[in-house]
């Protein structure tokens, strides 16, 4: 048996299917729909959206299967989030890769398996729409339209909830977004005994920018500061724009000393761009870091509420 190889983009496609809080969440009939078509489509026992995470392929919709989850190494659909096509076994009783596969030796006991990969508007792959047959069998060209036709359809729905998660001016996570990561991510450095740190950041004079250059441009700043963020942060931190001008970072397997000195590499990142770009005015900001205690901070509001505190007093040192 062949286990998939792990995408080169894992981290950041990991961060994409996380961010959309949708992992172990009940049933939902906008997909269910379309798994039962694909069912009666191409008459076949079984059909499922399925979304690989790190471990496990766990099915979001799943018509024929009673299982909700399969490890990631046996899966089908690990083998095709590697490819942008869709990912087609006549036989999987004679295919080297697959004929000694515990779902092929075993219920559900899949001879053919078709799966084409679901994308993330960023292209990110997360998972697969697929149907499975305990008989062997070939996909014609109309077939493989029909399923990539259906495909589409669940990456739409995907997409949309996505959208609730993501602030639509910058493009990254927005507070409800944040909130659901920030706690799975809290909850990993927790028991991996990691150490996290949160940096709450305000932006400085946003008020100014509006009143001298018009909310255009105010959004336009707004925008840009999620754009450095972007650039100078690791691509496995979780940042996101709270709402108004407010931003957080959270690190994880960071100390305190370690976000210091990642904020102030990001301060020195915009402090180039703010000479480079000749806008007419500045882009600078306010910021407080805690460092997560298990203890104190019981979840991730009591950390934002402590971030908040000592930028706050911050901002207040620069008024002073």
């Amino acid at each position: 048996m062949n286990p998939p190889e792990i995408p080169k983009d894992e981290l950041g496609r990991l961060k994409t299917l996380y961010s959309l809080s949708v992992l172990d969440t009940p049933a939902e009939e906008r997909f269910d729909r379309l798994t039962r078509m694909a069912k009666r489509m191409f008459n076949v026992p079984i059909a499922l959206v399925s979304l690989v995470d790190e471990n496990r392929q766990w099915f979001k919709s799943a018509q024929g299967l009673d299982a909700k989850e399969t490890p990631r190494d046996v899966s089908f659909c690990g083998h095709t989030i590697l490819g942008d096509e869709i990912f087609a076994i006549p036989n999987a009783k004679e295919d080297e890769r697959f004929a000694d596969n515990p779902l092929v030796l075993n219920d559900p006991n899949i001879r053919f398996y078709a799966g084409c990969p679901l994308s993330a508007p960023n292209g990110d792959k997360l998972g697969t729409l697929c149907i499975i047959d305990s008989k062997p069998r070939e996909l014609n060209k109309e077939d493989y339209e029909a399923l990539q036709d259906l495909a589409a359809t669940v990456e739409r729905e995907l997409a949309a909830v996505q959208l609730a998660t993501f602030d639509e001016l910058t493009g990254i996570s927005n507070r409800r977004g944040f909130m659901m990561l920030a706690e799975h991510s809290l909850h990993l450095c927790k028991v991996n005994k990691l150490d996290a740190s949160l940096i709450f950041l305000d932006l400085d004079k946003l008020k100014a920018i509006n009143d001298n250059f018009g909310h255009a441009e105010g959004d336009k700043t707004l925008a840009t500061f999620a754009d450095l963020m972007k650039e100078a942060y690791r691509e496995s931190d979780l940042f996101a724009r709270l709402g108004g001008d407010e931003f957080v970072v959270l690190l994880s397997n960071a100390s305190r000393q370690t976000a210091e000195a990642v904020v102030q590499r990001f301060g020195e990142h915009l402090d180039k761009f703010n000479h480079d770009s000749d806008q007419g005015y500045s882009i600078n900001f306010s910021f407080g870091i805690v460092e997560y205690d298990a203890k104190k901070h019981c979840s991730v509001v009591d950390l934002l509420a402590d971030g908040d505190q000592l930028m706050y007093e911050t901002k207040l040192s620069k008024a002073s």
